[in-house]
């Protein structure tokens, strides 16, 4: 009997110290990481931490002891949190004439240098546009392929950095583009582009964002030891700053726009971070609003990493969302949202 109370002690002590780090995760969404870089990384396992909590919960309630009050108002104080992570039904709204359609997706240079086995990955890709017919197609990590048919896009506006390899970013459009433009990010090779695109008698612009890099690749195989550890943690918080200021730049330049918005694309950061509150603001963000699952959008073994977004204006309905995780020509998969552009009287 002594025994068991000292296990329950133990156990319970393991609750308290799990309660702490997860309400320390509640609040950095609200705290810059630049004050706080180490603390930011907690984003990232926050899902971990609630499913812990959730165990923990069910553990005390088949006791019937009174500690399952512990995480059971951690749970409910993380509900928006739960949402974000998973999504147990999804939106899938009859279609109409004015729908249009994006897509977003990093495309990893369309594997110029052979991170994947495949040999036709622009062949596919080409493949997906003709068979999913976006309207309005953003594209991350691009670099121009002769091979890849975006020949269903009347306009289009590009920015590309490097001398010998060109890489950056692309919007294409079946609709008329009438203006475009770049934020520029200091000291990064990361930016942000968009168009503000005519769809009949009703303008919008959309961003498309490639934030700072975590340099973790999703094929990472490395056997973990200290020094790796603390290089890939100090790696993530230094990324966090950047990706602060950057966000902080994305904001501060939507905020004087008079068009409804649309902001898609790689943030490389979690949901429950600074940079997605920063970033969302009061916008919907489409996978909350349609998707079911985890939304995965990057191809890590271990984790439904969810990094790729896409963000629309109160304006807009949200009529589909999905993520193509079954579709493997990059690191990151599809983002693919039907809107529908309800425009003012």
């Amino acid at each position: 009997m002594q025994q068991q109370t000292w296990w329950t002690k133990i156990i319970f002590y393991f609750n308290i110290a799990l309660a702490i780090a997860t309400f320390v995760a509640y609040t950095l969404p609200f705290l810059a990481p630049k004050a706080f870089p180490f603390l930011s990384v907690l984003t990232l396992v926050l899902p971990f931490f609630l499913l812990l909590n959730f165990l923990f919960f069910i553990y005390w309630l088949l006791q019937l002891k009174r500690y399952m009050l512990l995480s059971g108002v951690l749970l409910l104080l993380g509900i928006s949190f739960l949402n974000r992570f998973y999504k147990f039904s999804e939106t899938n709204l009859p279609e109409e004439p004015s729908d249009f359609k994006l897509m977003s997706y990093n495309v990893r240079l369309f594997n110029l240098y052979e991170w994947l086995p495949n040999d036709d990955v622009p062949f596919q890709i080409s493949n997906l546009l003709l068979d999913e017919q976006p309207d309005i197609l953003c594209l991350q990590d691009y670099s121009p392929n002769d091979d890849v048919n975006v020949n269903m896009f009347k306009y289009k506006t590009v920015k590309l950095e490097g001398d010998r390899l060109k890489f950056g970013q692309a919007i294409y459009s079946k609709f008329r583009i009438i203006n475009s433009g770049e934020i520029e990010f200091p000291n990064s090779y990361n930016s942000v582009i968009y168009a503000d695109i005519l769809k009949e008698k009703d303008t919008l612009r959309v961003y498309s964002m490639h934030l700072e890099s975590v340099k973790i690749s999703a094929d990472i195989n490395q056997e973990m030891d200290e020094k790796r550890s603390k290089f890939i943690f100090n790696n993530i918080s230094k990324a966090f700053s950047q990706q602060q200021h950057q966000s902080e730049l994305i904001k501060k330049h939507y905020a004087s726009c008079h068009f409804p918005i649309i902001i898609c694309g790689d943030m490389n950061n979690s949901a429950f971070s600074y940079v997605y509150r920063t970033i969302k603001g009061d916008l919907k963000d489409a996978f909350e609003e349609a998707g079911t699952g985890f939304g995965k959008s990057y191809n890590y073994k271990y984790y439904p990493a969810r990094i790729d977004y896409v963000f629309v204006d109160n304006a807009i309905e949200v009529k589909q969302f999905s993520s193509l995780d079954y579709f493997i020509q990059s690191d990151h998969f599809p983002q693919i949202v039907r809107l529908k552009f309800n425009s003012k009287e």
